[in-house]
C-alpha cells in the first residue's frame, strides 16, 4: 500500500514543478548547460528509510553545501578555539561571495560564505597519508554513505573562472588568515565545490547530521556531536546567506544551499531533507527548493518550534493476534480457524509523541504491512501529544486501507484520534481495551473464513467447550444438578468481591465483565458469549468474583450452585473429580493465554 507521505511528495512534486521562476547559474560554464526542469526531493530519517521523488539519483555538483562539512571536519581536527581563531560564528546578511570580513584582524563573519569556506579549506591538512582534498572528499563520502568523486570538467571550470574566490583568499593570505601560499587553498576549494552528488547522497548527508553525526545507513560515526552542534548551529543562523532570516522564520530548520540546484535542510534527531532543481534565485538559492522545503516544514510541521523534541519512532510493538489472542473461550474448531488465520490481524502498539518522526515511523509501519493483513488494531494508550500532520496522515492511512478492502481498528480510551476520523464515511471501530479489540477481530476472522464456526445465539448445555472432556452421561448428571436462569438487558449477574457462587454456563445471549480502572471508570474486559463459562476463576482469587457481570440483551443460564458442587464432591467423587479437571483444562488453557498476553507486552 502506498505511503500517504510518498502520496505528498508526489503531489508537490507536481505542483513546484509548474514553478518556471529562477535560472541555472551560468558564472561557471562547465555548469550552464544543465537541464533547468531537472527536479528532486528526498526525504530520509534518522534510522536510514528514505522517501524519494523526481530526479533523485541525476548527478550534480555539490558547491557551496560542501561548506558545512569541510566546516566541520576543521572542528573535529583543531577544536572550536582554533577554529574560532580564523573564522567568527556571526551572520553577516551579505550574499555568499561578499568579502565580510572583521576590520583589523580580517576574520571572516561565519564560515558558509566563501571567504569563510577558503577559511576552513585552509585549516585542513594532509594526514595519515591522505592530502587536504582526499581528506575533504573522503569525509563527503563517509556522510553519503557512497564513494564520491570530482568532476574534473567544472573543476578546471571553477579554476579558470574563479576570479573572486582567488581575490578573497589573497586577502586572507594578507590578515594571516590563511597561513601559507593561498593558491593550494583555492585549488582544493574549487575541488570540494566540484564533488558530484545526487539528492539521495545529500539527503544523506543531512540525515547523518540529524543524527549526531552517525550515517543511519552505514551506521559509521563519520563526527562526533561537538562539532555537529557547532555546524548546525551556524547552518541555521548563515547557511542561507542574506535570506537566512527568513529562512528560519519560514521553514526553520539548519540548512544550505549550493548554485549547483541543490539544497539541504535538517531537523535535528528527526530527518534530513533534500531537494535538487538547477534554477536559482536572487540569493544563489534554489527556487523549487526554497518553495518544496517551505511547504514541507508548514505541511509536515518540521519547524524546530513545533517539532523540538527529539525524534523517535512510536512503534512499541507489532504483532499478530495469534501472539495474543483475546482469551475468549471458543471451540476447539474455532481456535485452530484463529492459529491459521491470525496473522491476518495485527497489532501495532504505538507509544510517546506523535510529532513529524513518530508520525513517519506509525505511517511507515502501516503502509508496510503485508497484504494478508486485513484487521490492523492501532493501540494508543500510551501516546501522549498529537500533532495534526499525525492526525491528517492517519486518515490518509485508513482511506488507502479502506480502498484496499482492509480495516483500522483503535484502541482509543481518551478519544485521542476522534478528530481525525470526525468526517469519515464509515465509524473506525474504537475500543476501550486490547483484549476488546482482538475479540472484535477475532470474530470478523471468523465470519470470513469460517462460516460454520460462526458464534452459535443459542447452544445445549451438552455443546458448552468447558464440558467436551465429559462424557454425554456425565455431562447430562451435572445437567441434572443445575438450576436455569434468566437475565434481561443490563442486569447485574455477579458483582466483584461476591464469593464463590458457582459455576455460569451461557446457553443463550451474552455477558460483558468489567472492572474499574485507574482513572475511576469502568473498563470493559470481555464480552462472553453462547456455550461460554464464567464464575469458577473466583475459586482462584480467594473465593471472591474479580469482575462485574452483566447481561448484554436477554440471557439463558445454567447454572451448578456452590452448593450444588458441594453436594456432588461428597456424593459422587468421581464426576467431581472430572468436572474440575474439565475446569481446570479450561481455566489452565485461558491462563496461558494471558501469559503470552503479558509477555507480549512487557518484551523489548
Amino acid at each position: 500500500m502506498e505511503s500517504p507521505i510518498e502520496g505528498y511528495l508526489a503531489r508537490i512534486h507536481r505542483e513546484i514543478s509548474e514553478l518556471k521562476d529562477g535560472k541555472p547559474y551560468s558564472t561557471i560554464p562547465a555548469m550552464a548547460n544543465v537541464n533547468p526542469d531537472n527536479f528532486g526531493i528526498c526525504l530520509t530519517t534518522v534510522d536510514g528509510y528514505i522517501y524519494e521523488i523526481g530526479d533523485t539519483r541525476e548527478e550534480f555538483s555539490i558547491q557551496s553545501i560542501s561548506k558545512p562539512f569541510t566546516y566541520g571536519l576543521a572542528l573535529a581536527d583543531l577544536g572550536l578555539d582554533k577554529v574560532d581563531e580564523k573564522v567568527d560564528v556571526e551572520p553577516s546578511g551579505d550574499s555568499f561571495n561578499e568579502i565580510s570580513l572583521a576590520e583589523g584582524t580580517g576574520r571572516p563573519a561565519n564560515a558558509m560564505i566563501n571567504a569563510g569556506a577558503l577559511t576552513a579549506t585552509s585549516l585542513i591538512k594532509a594526514s595519515g597519508g591522505n592530502t587536504r582534498i582526499k581528506r575533504i572528499v573522503n569525509t563527503y563520502s563517509a556522510f553519503a554513505g557512497r564513494e564520491l568523486s570530482i568532476d574534473e570538467e567544472i573543476f578546471a571550470s571553477e579554476l579558470e573562472h574563479g576570479h573572486r574566490n582567488r581575490a578573497l583568499a589573497y586577502l586572507l593570505r594578507s590578515f594571516n588568515i590563511i597561513e601559507n601560499d593561498p593558491v593550494p587553498v583555492i585549488e582544493d576549494y574549487f575541488r570540494q565545490c566540484s564533488v558530484l552528488v545526487n539528492c539521495l547522497d545529500l539527503a544523506l548527508m543531512a540525515a547523518t547530521l540529524a543524527n549526531s553525526g552517525r550515517n543511519p545507513r552505514t551506521g559509521k560515526q563519520v563526527m562526533e556531536i561537538l562539532p555537529v552542534e557547532r555546524v548546525l548551529s551556524v547552518m541555521t543562523t548563515c547557511g542561507m546567506y542574506d535570506d537566512a532570516g527568513s529562512w528560519i522564520s519560514t521553514v526553520g530548520m539548519p540548512a544550505k544551499s549550493g548554485v549547483g540546484g541543490g539544497t539541504i535542510s535538517v531537523l535535528p534527531g528527526q530527518v534530513g531533507l533534500a531537494v535538487y532543481s538547477p534554477p536559482l534565485d536572487e540569493h544563489g538559492s534554489s527556487v523549487r527548493g526554497m518553495a518544496t522545503s517551505q511547504r514541507l516544514s508548514q505541511d509536515m510541521e518540521l519547524h524546530f518550534v513545533r517539532a523540538a523534541r527529539v525524534g523517535k519512532s512510536a512503534i512499541r510493538s507489532s504483532y499478530d493476534i495469534s501472539a495474543a489472542p483475546s482469551g475468549i473461550r471458543r471451540s476447539d474448531e474455532a481456535m485452530d480457524l484463529l492459529r491459521d488465520h491470525g496473522h491476518r490481524a495485527r497489532v501495532v502498539e504505538l507509544n510517546g509523541d506523535l510529532l513529524f518522526a513518530g508520525t513517519e515511523s506509525m505511517v511507515r509501519e502501516l503502509s508496510t504491512l503485508n497484504d494478508e493483513v486485513e484487521l490492523i488494531i492501532l493501540d494508543l494508550r500510551r501516546v501522549d501529544e498529537v500533532a495534526d500532520v499525525s492526525m491528517r496522515l492517519l486518515a490518509e492511512v485508513r482511506e488507502n486501507l479502506v480502498a484496499d478492502g482492509r480495516e483500522l481498528v483503535l484502541i482509543d480510551a481518551e478519544g485521542t484520534l476522534a478528530d481525525a476520523f470526525r468526517d469519515v464515511d464509515r465509524a473506525v471501530p474504537t475500543f476501550d481495551t486490547r483484549t476488546a479489540a482482538v475479540e472484535w477481530c477475532e470474530n470478523r476472522l471468523i465470519k470470513a473464513y469460517g462460516t460454520e464456526l460462526d458464534l452459535p445465539s443459542r447452544v445445549t448445555i451438552s455443546q458448552c467447550p468447558a464440558l467436551s472432556p465429559l462424557s454425554d452421561e456425565d455431562i447430562q448428571k451435572l445437567a441434572d444438578r443445575m438450576e436455569d436462569r434468566t437475565y434481561n438487558d443490563g442486569d447485574v449477574i455477579r458483582r466483584i468481591g461476591q464469593s464463590f457462587g458457582g459455576v455460569f454456563f451461557i446457553l443463550s445471549g451474552g455477558v460483558t465483565t468489567s472492572v474499574i480502572g485507574p482513572t475511576g471508570h469502568r473498563v470493559k474486559l470481555t464480552t462472553l458469549s453462547a456455550g461460554m463459562t464464567f464464575g469458577e476463576l473466583a475459586l482462584g482469587s480467594d473465593d471472591r468474583q474479580e469482575t462485574t457481570v452483566r447481561a448484554t440483551g436477554k440471557v439463558t443460564i445454567k447454572l451448578l450452585t456452590a452448593d450444588a458442587i458441594s453436594r456432588l464432591e461428597s456424593e459422587d467423587e468421581r464426576l467431581a473429580l472430572e468436572l474440575w479437571k474439565a475446569l481446570t483444562r479450561d481455566a489452565y488453557t485461558r491462563v496461558d493465554l494471558y501469559l503470552r498476553e503479558t509477555a507480549v507486552r512487557i518484551r523489548d
